[in-house]
């Protein structure tokens, strides 16, 4: 099924931001190994604002959260697919809504997983399914694109750079003393996902006490902001919650940060697209799947919360809680002394 000449190819990765950001390296791939093809990304709001203006995405498609249950807007991203003519569609999301915007495409070539990651309707509506042989989430959507002569490709991220928000940062930075320090996010797209408040605050203290680093705690939302503030209240005067950023922004803040902490989440792997070293704190997500992609991160588990992805979304956090400050810490150590390349440390 190699893939010659033009192809107009479109990427349906809809939701996560986190995800998102992982399926970069399969936009790049392409404009690196087919210069004249021309890509489209359909995605939802969230990412949105991320994918905008990156420089191997022709045209974003951005359909409205909950689309497939409105007729008119099926019709409009259907119209625009077909405006934008695909002739090959990659779905590295694998589910019923990815599938279908691919379906709706009229693309000829629609590639995604088989089943046990290809779930839903993908089985059925993608007509070339992969097997996938890689652990990383990143490798696997690579190997999406072996159907169109693409192996083996450089990794690359090329996280756009907004420039509005380049400056925003350090206009703000520079105002309030920041030079160097490491970024705390206490947040997580599932509850199943969180660390306690008060421990992140201890490792705050920790870094600042042993290598004079000061932390900014981000933040989204009105939970997680109170979270920043409790973070700051009890770090001993070493954490300071960071004001509100769009994901242009956090992506500026964290490109200057010497070194991020927190779970597996969005604001992680953003981090690491952008070059920063990561502590990430794992529990109802493997390391080797979905841990910070690239050299001089660490993860830190005590062990994996098994069971299905709605069981472990829906979970209690018992897995996280078993992690604990001096192992975060010792791993925060492992990254700011030697930087060498990444291994899972295990906790306990």
């Amino acid at each position: 099924m190699f893939c010659s000449g033009n192809p107009r190819v479109v990427i349906t990765r809809l939701s996560a931001i986190g995800d998102c950001i992982l399926t970069l390296p399969v936009a790049c791939a392409i404009r690196d190994q087919l210069p004249d093809a021309k890509i489209a990304w359909v995605t939802e709001p969230g990412a949105a604002t991320l994918l905008r203006n990156h420089a191997a995405i022709d045209e974003l498609i951005v359909a409205p959260k909950g689309w497939l249950k409105s007729p008119r807007e099926i019709m409009n991203v259907r119209r625009r697919l077909r405006r934008f003519g695909c002739t090959v569609a990659i779905d590295p999301q694998s589910l019923a809504k990815s599938a279908i915007a691919s379906w709706l495409s009229s693309a000829r070539q629609r590639i995604g997983f088989a089943a046990p990651q290809g779930r839903e309707l993908s089985t059925f509506l993608n007509n070339h399914r992969m097997v996938p042989k890689r652990e990383h989430l990143v490798d696997r959507q690579l190997e999406l694109l072996q159907p169109l002569g693409i192996l083996e490709p450089a990794v690359r991220f090329d996280v756009a750079r907004d420039a509005e928000a380049e400056a925003s940062i350090r206009d703000w930075l520079d105002a309030d003393g920041f030079d160097r320090f490491a970024v705390i996010n206490p947040g997580a797209g599932w509850d199943s996902r969180l660390w306690p408040v008060e421990r992140y605050a201890a490792v705050a203290a920790f870094l600042g006490h042993r290598f004079g680093l000061p932390s900014l705690v981000v933040w989204a939302g009105a939970r997680e902001q109170a979270w920043a503030d409790s973070i700051a209240m009890n770090s001993q005067g070493h954490a300071f919650a960071a004001r509100s950023t769009r994901l242009p922004e956090l992506a500026s803040l964290l490109r200057r940060s010497t070194l991020f902490v927190g779970s597996d989440t969005g604001p992680m792997h953003l981090a690491a697209a952008v070059g920063t070293p990561c502590v990430a704190i794992h529990g109802p997500t493997q390391p080797a799947l979905s841990g910070p992609y690239g050299h001089g991160h660490r993860a830190v588990q005590a062990y994996y919360q098994q069971g299905t992805s709605r069981q472990r979304r829906s979970g209690s956090n018992a897995a996280m809680l078993a992690v604990f400050v001096d192992d975060v810490c010792q791993a925060c150590v492992e990254v700011l002394e030697d930087n060498s390349r990444p291994r899972l440390r295990v906790a306990g």
